[in-house]
C-alpha cells in the first residue's frame, strides 16, 4: 500500500513496538497483528489493540478492512508463556468477554472484514479469522483449535459459528480432538473463501477489499447484517429483515445510479 497513513494501536501501556498496527489507504484499512517474535500469540494488550483498531476503522467509515499478521504467522493462539497476576473471577470474565468483543465488533461493523491468513492460525488466532466475513488463506496456512487439549475453552462465538459452517459432528471433531488441518482441508470444509500461493494472501485479500470498497455502502452493510442474522432467526424473521433492507435500499442514490448504468449498458448498440 502506498500513500496511506499508519497508526500504532495498543493497550493501556504502549510498548516500543505496538501489538497492532493500523494502516488506512483511502477507503481501505489494513489491521496487522504485530507480535511476530511470538508468532502473534494473543495477550490482553493485543486484544485491546485489535478492538481499538476495529473501532478506528468504524469511526473512519472505511469501505472494507483486511486483518492479517506480521511475520511468519497469522496468530498462534493464546500466549501460554505470558505471565500475568492471578485474576479474580470477575477479572477473568471481563478478559474473556473482551476477547469476544473482537467477534462482536467484526460482525457489527457495517463493512466487510477479510482475514488474510498465512502460517499458523490456531486457537484464538483461528477464532479471529473465522469471525471475519471472508477468509483468504495461503496454502501454507495451518488451522486448529488446541484449547481443549491444554485445558482451555473455545471463545469468540466459535461454539455457534463453527457448527453453522461445517456442521455439528465435524465441529465437535475439530474442537474435541484439536487436530491441526491445512488450508486445502479448510477450503474443502467451507471455512475459507480463497486459496493463494504462499506470500500472496494479503495481496489477494486487499484486491477483494478494494472491490468491496467500490460497492454501494448501504447495500453491503445490509447484506452483511441480513446474512449474519439469517441462520440465527426463524424464516419469517429473516424474510422481514430482507423486506426492510429492500425497502431501505430501493430509492438510494447508489441504487438509482446502478440501475441507470445497467440500462445504459443494456441499450442496443451499447456495451
Amino acid at each position: 500500500m502506498t500513500g496511506g497513513t499508519e497508526h500504532a494501536v495498543t493497550g493501556q501501556h504502549a510498548p516500543a513496538e505496538p501489538e497492532v498496527r493500523y494502516q488506512a489507504d483511502g477507503d481501505l484499512a489494513i489491521v496487522t497483528l504485530n507480535r511476530p517474535h511470538r508468532l502473534n500469540a494473543v495477550i490482553p494488550a493485543l486484544v485491546d489493540g485489535l478492538c481499538a483498531a476495529l473501532d478506528l476503522a468504524i469511526s473512519q467509515d472505511v469501505g472494507a478492512a483486511v486483518l492479517t499478521g506480521a511475520g511468519r504467522a497469522f496468530s498462534a493462539g493464546h500466549d501460554l508463556r505470558h505471565e500475568q497476576p492471578p485474576l479474580t473471577e470477575g477479572q477473568d470474565r471481563r478478559q474473556v468477554q473482551r476477547l469476544q468483543d473482537v467477534t462482536r465488533k467484526i460482525r457489527l461493523a457495517p463493512f466487510p472484514v477479510i482475514a488474510a491468513v498465512h502460517g499458523y492460525a490456531l486457537g484464538a488466532g483461528c477464532e479471529f479469522a473465522l469471525c471475519c466475513d471472508l477468509i483468504v488463506a495461503a496454502r501454507d496456512a495451518v488451522f486448529g483449535f488446541p484449547e481443549v487439549g491444554v485445558g482451555l475453552a473455545v471463545t469468540g462465538g466459535i461454539s455457534h459459528l463453527l457448527p453453522l459452517t461445517v456442521g455439528l459432528p465435524k465441529a465437535k471433531e475439530l474442537v474435541l480432538l484439536g487436530e491441526r488441518f491445512g488450508a486445502e482441508e479448510a477450503h474443502r470444509l467451507g471455512l475459507i473463501n480463497r486459496l493463494t500461493e504462499p506470500g500472496q494472501d494479503v495481496a489477494c485479500a486487499t484486491e477483494m477489499a478494494r472491490t468491496l470498497c467500490g460497492r454501494p455502502r448501504q447495500a453491503i452493510a445490509r447484506a452483511k447484517n441480513a446474512l449474519n442474522q439469517g441462520p440465527e432467526a426463524a424464516l419469517e424473521v429473516s424474510q422481514e429483515i430482507e423486506v426492510a433492507s429492500a425497502l431501505a435500499l430501493h430509492n438510494t442514490p447508489d441504487a438509482k445510479l446502478a440501475a441507470n448504468e445497467f440500462r445504459r449498458r443494456s441499450a442496443p448498440g451499447q456495451g
